[in-house]
């Protein structure tokens, strides 16, 4: 495929791209409603968490499609860094997704059409569309997770435990952001794909998540109450809203010579690690 644009590497140099253990591991039992005793709140990240094991571990075989393609030392040692957390991040949201089985929630209904979707585009996409869709789910997660990092108040409330956990993947979602663009455009570096595949990621995200929230609002008996729902989308939409506040970063993907690294958050990053220092895997 042959190259549309070609962008410059701006990821930092200094950049040491490892995972961490999450310690301590989450409660028993996990708390109806963890984040500020609001339904909404807690189910948006709920429902977030029901797509990571399966689409993490999509996102590490994207990226080891090409994996002995990359020559540059330094990208093949943050691609195992990114290898590494992603592992790791799955394996901490099965155990959390079981936790919300335990609340009566049927997560295996929410998963399926996620398995489903990666089985299709597995077997029917080319390897460098499947790298795309990775590349554009991870730029939806990094500025995410730029969020939580940087305005205590999308997780104010939350219970220690919980806090942490959001914290310490927001963090290793930030360390590797630029991981699986730095590949694609060394392999293919196509900005149209690029730019449609965020469109479908774009589409599909906020309907599970929708989907998500819907179901676990009904299991609690809240789906029709008006005011949690006018409370909650004001949180997600509203003038400074979590989602509103994402649009200019997330309009910033479809520039021309784009590169995640131009939204410099290293400061943030180094300062978030320290939190979590003593659970580097050596």
């Amino acid at each position: 495929m042959e190259k549309e644009s070609v962008t410059p590497r701006l990821t930092p140099a200094r950049l040491d791209i490892r995972p961490r253990r999450l310690d301590p591991g989450l409660p028993d039992p996990l708390p109806r409603h963890w984040l500020d005793g609001d339904p909404f709140k807690t189910h948006f990240f709920n429902a977030m968490s029901v797509l990571f094991p399966d689409g993490e571990r999509y996102f590490i075989d994207s990226v080891r499609l090409f994996r002995d393609q990359i020559k540059d030392p330094q990208l093949q040692e943050q691609i195992r860094g990114f290898i590494g957390q992603e592992g790791h991040h799955s394996r901490e949201h099965i155990d959390y997704n079981q936790r919300l089985r335990q609340l009566g929630y049927d997560i295996d209904a929410l998963e399926l059409p996620v398995k489903r979707r990666i089985r299709f585009v597995e077997k029917n996409f080319s390897p460098e569309r499947q790298l795309a869709g990775t590349v554009a789910m991870e730029h939806f997660t990094a500025i995410m997770a730029d969020a939580v990092l940087r305005e205590p108040r999308w997780m104010q409330g939350a219970t220690p435990e919980m806090l942490r956990l959001w914290r310490w993947h927001a963090l290793e979602e930030t360390e590797h952001k630029a991981v699986a663009f730095d590949v694609y455009m060394q392999v293919c570096g196509d900005r149209k794909l690029l730019r449609k595949a965020m469109r479908q990621a774009t589409f599909f995200f906020l309907k599970d998540v929708t989907r998500g929230m819907w179901h676990m609002l009904r299991r609690d008996g809240l789906l029709l109450r008006p005011g949690m729902w006018w409370r909650g989308m004001r949180w997600l939409w509203g003038r400074n809203g979590f989602f509103t506040g994402l649009l200019g970063a997330y309009r910033d993907f479809y520039r021309e010579n784009f590169h995640p690294w131009q939204h410099d958050n290293m400061d943030l990053l180094e300062q978030t690690a320290t939190e979590y220092s003593a659970n580097l895997i050596r």
